[in-house]
């Protein structure tokens, strides 16, 4: 058996809070990339659909391919090059170019999610002890750091293109040191017909997984990519404030999920998944209706609160289906979650031509109320396949 140390515990981490970061990067120059190519919020919907159009590409084959390399390898090549397209976003030719980066950009993050959620069930399973939402906690984390290290250089005068350079550079190097100390590659990972790595769509307890799944990704993939741009252009904050949305939403669900653990130990997945919907609508519908930056930095930090736990609790029960490789079921409930993750931002873009931003974003209070309605399926139903 592979002995668990404190090493491959922090560097599981380590990698968690840089894609925490690489992502808040990304979604705190969201404004900038919308100004520098002259596009509105469906053009901009559209690049992400992009981005998940590459998502969902590298879900259908993640599975397969960490199987054969293993987590630690598929996790530092694609989490050192998910860093290094950050420096492309702004400098590429022209908004088809950027579409083309978008698609790789999300083709490299889905692969680096599974790698080192694959990671983090694998050692849950070796020590046994809950670890799930301390992991996702340091993504929270690293996402509070990136978007407030990003205002901070964007109040400070740096100029976008040398932010993105400085984050990408830092990034590599922290993903790349963390990769050496991960978990060596299962013994069974590679074996041919000894283990079924194969991706398929979900069915079953995976399927209901994955729709939870996708209902709190879809929200919190819109606050994400649009909550910076909501600030500033709804609001009226400067942009530097803006980006405190993302800051603020990242660090309360850091908080909570940090401490995550632990209610997962005391509560019910049912009894979790339906506070937590109920507290994200309510957040989100105050972060609507006010007009006061900091009231919505309050409503924003509650919204992360209540989505802390809900991927956690989902990814890790999709890890442990009986009969199903923890890559394949965490793949297979990706495939659905980063759907809705990927597509979400898209439709909300589309809605807010239509309407407004405003009104598009009621779509995580409808979200998150469906989420709590739903809560009740996940009675029983984790290790069930």
């Amino acid at each position: 058996m592979v002995a668990v140390t404190a090493g491959t515990r922090w560097a599981s981490r380590a990698q968690f809070f840089s894609a925490g970061f690489i992502f808040a990067t990304w979604g705190v120059h969201v404004p900038t990339v919308k100004a520098h190519y002259g596009i509105d919020e469906a053009e901009l919907g559209l690049a992400m659909l992009a981005a998940g159009a590459g998502a969902m590409f590298g879900l259908t084959s993640a599975g397969r391919w960490i199987g054969h390399h293993g987590p630690r390898r598929m996790a530092g090549i694609c989490g050192c090059i998910y860093a290094l397209l950050l420096t492309g976003l702004i400098a590429v030719p022209n908004y088809a170019a950027l579409l083309v980066l978008l698609a790789a950009f999300g083709l490299v993050t889905s692969v680096f999610d599974v790698s080192i959620n694959t990671e983090a069930a694998q050692l849950e399973q070796l020590g046994g002890t809950p670890l799930m939402s301390g992991m996702h906690g340091m993504f929270s984390l690293g996402g509070m750091a990136g978007a407030a290290s990003g205002s901070a250089a964007l109040a400070a005068g740096l100029g976008a293109q040398a932010h993105l350079l400085l984050v990408a550079g830092a990034m590599v190097l922290v993903v790349a040191a963390a990769s050496a100390y991960m978990l060596p590659k299962p013994a069974s990972a590679g074996d041919g017909a000894a283990a079924d790595h194969s991706f398929r769509l979900p069915r079953g307890t995976l399927a209901v997984l994955g729709v939870l799944a996708a209902l709190g990704l879809i929200a919190e993939g819109a606050i994400y990519d649009w909550s910076v741009l909501y600030m500033q252009q709804e609001i009226g904050a400067p942009q530097q404030q803006a980006a405190l949305a993302y800051a603020s939403f990242s660090a309360a669900m850091a908080a909570a999920r940090f401490g995550g653990d632990a209610m997962r130990a005391r509560f019910q997945p049912t009894a979790l998944l339906l506070g937590s919907g109920l507290l994200a609508a309510a957040a989100m519908t105050l972060v609507l209706l006010t007009d006061l930056p900091w009231l919505a930095l309050v409503g924003f930090a509650g919204v992360g609160v209540g989505f802390a736990n809900v991927v956690p609790i989902l990814f890790s029960a999709s890890a442990k289906v009986p009969g199903i490789e923890p890559a394949r079921g965490i793949a297979s409930v990706s495939a659905v979650a980063y759907l809705g993750f990927m597509a979400g931002p898209a439709v909300i873009g589309l809605l807010a031509r239509a309407t407004s931003l405003t009104a598009a974003l009621y779509v995580v209070v409808v979200f998150a109320i469906a989420l709590a309605a739903s809560a009740r399926y996940t009675a029983g139903d984790e290790n069930r396949p």
